[in-house]
């Protein structure tokens, strides 16, 4: 059973800086190296929205509003997939979620906590 969960976050002061790490387990490798996965996020009154994507195939995508801000990158051999995320504002004060699509299904994570605020 393929299961996905998300770790780091909290409270963060803007401007600073945190990690979020994105665990999949129940996959074996060959079906993990082409498996997407992406970062969601879900911010108070708003609708979940994209925020960073690292294809099967390598590639990387970012919302407009991490840009420059946020970097994901991805670990083969732990099966986990990371968001660096640099100069935090209260704006990105979300429930962060983590899905990994695989060909037969898309699966998330429970999400985790980021609070921007002083």
């Amino acid at each position: 059973q393929v299961q996905v969960m998300e770790s780091g976050g909290g409270l963060v002061q803007p401007g600073g800086s945190t990690r979020l790490s994105c665990k999949v387990s129940g996959i074996i490798l060959s079906v993990w190296s082409t498996t997407t996965v992406s970062w969601y996020r879900q911010g108070p009154g708003r609708e979940r929205e994209l925020v960073a994507k690292f294809t099967g195939g390598g590639r990387t995508e970012y919302a407009d509003s991490a840009k420059g801000r946020f970097t994901i990158s991805r670990d083969y051999t732990k099966k986990t997939v990371h968001l660096q995320m640099n100069s935090l504002q209260p704006a990105d004060t979300a429930v962060y979620y983590c899905q990994a699509a695989t060909s037969w299904n898309n699966f998330w994570g429970q999400g985790t906590q980021v609070t921007v605020s002083s």
